[in-house]
């Protein structure tokens, strides 16, 4: 049995980047870690979702719990930092948001559960967040030195496939399936902020299979997807397709015979 650590921005953001590979390496027997650095207290919740007086916070703490439960995550934990919200808003600048935060001492804070659990993977995010969130960016520099700090074997970081992307966008262009609301791709559809391009990716995990418990996953944070949300509403296939595979940059891949087992069951490489 291996250990992978998950670490996460906000809460649904595992479900949306990583549910897949959570929920295949649980399903074989290895053990999963959920972290989050804040609990996504400004988040957009759906209309009437919440009862009177409820909290968002507390909210989308207790979604974390599920989805833990959907995917079969062992623990969740919480670094307690506060949402920073898009870039460039005044909320950037807040005193305890997690954009803010020093990175040694968050990774210090990071480091305490990597110690505890002697992960062989730690997942983060791509240097750009995957799509320029600061918090996601800040997942990346303090998981990066996190691992360094507790000696974490591997770090996978998760992006989105851009070309992987716009292959399927315009797949469903010629198929007349565009969905409502979305604009053709194009050179600037996805922006080039959006993601990495597949010669820089170098490893996928193929998570078809585990493509509804992803979904499971998602409606669990029933405070920020509506069941008409475009991801949940999505047919099968498509979800499949568009979901079932994801993404990481591994930049000091361990050579085959070094590597952790958890890493070698799921990780496949991108240009072999």
């Amino acid at each position: 049995m291996g250990t992978i650590v998950s670490f996460h921005a906000h809460p649904d953001d595992e479900s949306i980047t990583t549910a897949g590979t959570l929920a295949k390496a649980a399903k074989a027997g290895h053990r999963v870690v959920l972290v989050f650095a804040t609990r996504g207290e400004l988040g957009e919740p759906v209309p009437g979702v919440l009862a009177e007086g409820e909290q968002l916070a507390v909210r989308r703490s207790a979604e974390c719990f599920e989805s833990a439960k959907v995917l079969g995550a062992a623990r969740v934990e919480f670094l307690g930092y506060v949402d920073s919200g898009m870039m460039g808003e005044p909320t950037n600048d807040a005193p305890y948001c997690f954009w803010q935060a020093g990175v040694e001492h968050a990774a210090r804070r990071l480091a305490v559960i990597l110690d505890e659990e002697e992960p062989d993977v730690l997942t983060t995010y791509d240097d750009n967040g995957s799509y320029g969130h600061p918090d996601h960016i800040q997942v990346h520099r303090v998981g990066k030195r996190a691992a360094e700090l507790a000696g974490v074997p591997v770090v996978a970081q998760n992006t989105i496939n851009r070309d992987w992307l716009l292959r399927g966008m315009r797949g469903l262009q010629a198929a007349g399936e565009i969905p409502e609301g979305w604009d053709a791709p194009d050179d600037t559809i996805p922006p080039p902020t959006f993601g990495k391009p597949e010669a820089e990716i170098t490893h996928r995990v193929e998570a078809v299979d585990f493509a509804e418990q992803k979904r499971a996953s998602m409606r669990v944070h029933a405070s920020q997807m509506s069941p008409e949300h475009f991801m949940l509403a999505m047919p099968d296939p498509i979800f499949a397709m568009g979901f079932g595979t994801e993404f990481y940059i591994v930049t000091d891949p361990p050579s085959p015979a070094a590597a952790p087992e958890i890493f070698a069951d799921l990780f496949l490489p991108m240009h072999p």
